[in-house]
């Protein structure tokens, strides 16, 4: 809730009675509890315009999934990572070539794994390195 254990309450009380009296502290109590009252009604109110507007689709959402405290960059980039990998690597089912694959025969670079788990790509003999010229 609010962090405050029963020692910290009583101490509070104890003050708010020295501070405002016993005669204005009744007073007190009486207009944070409207507040209080006011605060939850309005809330309530907003949740059901929120439920009205979006309809049927707020109760299907997976707000465990949205909850900040369950990102993990280091476990995102990893799987963001290993998603490029694991596609360059799917094994070919059949000895026939993939279309837009290249061909060894066409002088197109070869990829190949590097220790570090990085891809590489390897130029066949004669081919000439690809330049950016945006880049540069």
């Amino acid at each position: 809730m609010v962090g405050i254990n029963g020692i910290e309450f009583v101490v509070l009380a104890i003050l708010a009675v020295f501070i405002l009296g016993p005669e204005r502290l009744p007073e007190y109590a009486s207009q944070l509890a409207r507040l209080v009252k006011g605060l939850r009604r309005m809330a309530s109110g907003a949740r059901e315009q929120l439920r009205e507007e979006v309809g049927p689709e707020l109760d299907e959402v997976d707000w465990r999934k949205l909850d900040p405290r369950q990102y993990d960059p280091r476990r995102i980039i990893k799987e963001a990572l290993l998603e490029d990998v694991e596609d360059v690597f799917k094994p070919v089912s059949s000895g026939a070539p993939v279309a837009g694959a290249p061909s060894p025969r066409t002088g197109a670079a070869a990829l190949s794994l590097t220790s570090a788990g990085a891809v590489s790509a390897r130029l066949a003999v004669g081919q000439r390195a690809p330049y950016d010229v945006e880049a540069t």
